[in-house]
């Protein structure tokens, strides 16, 4: 029977420094991860059908100058024909949204006019703005 003790020279130890960089990269990385994901996002799943059609959703830029010259989608058009040509494209798309660019320059009875013509051609209109800052 070898009834000796045993060194207690040797004790076990643990370095942590690395750990810490690699929780601070993951805390970082999720960081940055959630604030490009959409939070107001409600995940469902949906039914699936054989006869199903695909909606086409469009989305055209309709921009005014200051000197009062109509462009859409970057094609300069003369007012007189904004309707008929915000009805060619709503021919081309069932959902259609109007993307408005105006010069803060322009009268609102402008905008009003382009307004009432996506109102009577059922398209949603949104008006583009620049963030305060």
């Amino acid at each position: 029977m070898n009834l000796r003790k045993r060194k207690r020279g040797a004790s076990a130890e643990i370095h942590t420094s690395a750990m810490n960089d690699i929780m601070f990269f993951l805390l970082l990385f999720f960081l940055i991860a959630s604030t490009v994901t959409n939070p107001n996002v409600i995940k469902l799943m949906l039914p699936k059908s054989s006869s199903g059609q695909s909606v086409s959703k469009k989305t055209i830029t309709v921009s005014i100058t200051k000197d009062l010259k109509y462009y859409v989608d970057k094609k300069e058009i003369p007012v007189t024909d904004l309707n008929a040509t915000l009805l060619s494209y709503k021919t081309l798309a069932t959902e259609l949204t109007i993307v408005l660019y105006v010069d803060k320059t322009v009268a609102i009875q402008d905008v009003v006019q382009v307004m009432d013509i996506a109102q009577k051609l059922n398209i949603k209109l949104v008006l583009a703005t620049e963030p305060k800052g």
